[in-house]
């Protein structure tokens, strides 16, 4: 456990917490909103056990980290992952993204490009570019977004427990492969960050991502885009179907039923898939 420096906001230092277990090859899990590194819980216990070195951090904002006004964007975000990167002198490392951690690996590889990096592995990812636009007709409405943003703002407690509902597909997943005991952990969690954060990352997951899909193709390292067919967060059709479009020799993944919380409802099949892609 540890903490590192990544900048200052007036007299206050801005710190990412971290933590770095086991011996081998390197992974970085990049955890998604409104979480904490402690997200990859089953898939942490399942790389340890695989012999790999495991490094998790919070994103600013949230979990253990600076709870901060200032640099909710990818380009930012970004760079707190490489100064994260450097410090910790990883290379040669397995990143891996989940839902808004995607967007880092693709900034990263688009920003400081891929010399560190061994593999790339985007789950429930947000890319290529999730709202709607003349260019963009497969995107989400931007009203959809302008009410996250509403009612995060007006009410974050209450917008966490809806947000639940649909990250987990609670209706149908609830009691069979999530306990409300977990949900309310999360929910806990999610009030721990910052409150601004609640809706200040809602314009940073309307970046637009095709420049940045376009270094991570370019740059030619292994891949893994993998998804649910049932996220109702990030639909598939609007993101990972597109994505593995635009970057067709990544490796495939869909898991059939599997919602956006797929880290904890279909742990056994994302650890699955995702040891065997970096394995290789």
């Amino acid at each position: 456990m540890g903490f590192i420096n990544v900048g200052a906001e007036n007299s206050t230092p801005i710190e990412l917490y971290y933590e770095d277990q086991g011996e081998g090859q390197p992974v970085v899990l990049i955890h998604g909103y409104p979480l904490n590194g402690h997200s990859w819980e089953l898939q942490t216990r399942e790389l340890l056990q695989q012999g790999y070195r495991v490094i998790t951090y919070d994103r600013r904002g949230f979990g253990a980290s600076s709870k901060v006004n200032v640099g909710y964007d990818y380009d930012t975000f970004a760079s707190d992952l490489s100064i994260l990167l450097e410090t910790l002198d990883l290379r040669d490392v397995f990143l891996v993204g989940f839902s808004m951690g995607t967007g880092e690996l693709a900034r990263y590889v688009a920003n400081y490009g891929h010399e560190r990096v061994a593999k790339l592995a985007f789950l429930a990812s947000l890319e290529p570019f999730l709202v709607e636009r003349e260019d963009n007709i497969e995107g989400v409405p931007q009203q959809v977004f302008d009410e996250i943003e509403a009612a995060a703002k007006k009410d974050r407690y209450s917008w966490f427990t809806q947000f639940y509902k649909d990250f987990y597909n609670l209706e149908e997943n609830l009691g069979k492969r999530i306990s409300q005991e977990v949900v309310t952990a999360n929910w806990n969690l999610s009030v721990t960050s910052a409150p601004v954060a609640a809706y200040a990352v809602v314009p940073a997951w309307l970046e637009d991502f095709r420049n940045d899909v376009k270094a991570v193709e370019q740059a030619g390292k292994p891949t893994l885009i993998l998804h649910g067919t049932k996220d109702n967060i990030l639909p598939i059709d609007a993101t990972a179907r597109r994505f593995h479009q635009a970057v067709p020799k990544a490796e495939y993944v869909e898991i059939e039923g599997a919602p956006h919380g797929l880290l904890w409802t279909h742990a056994d099949e994302v650890n699955s898939a995702l040891t065997s892609f970096l394995d290789k």
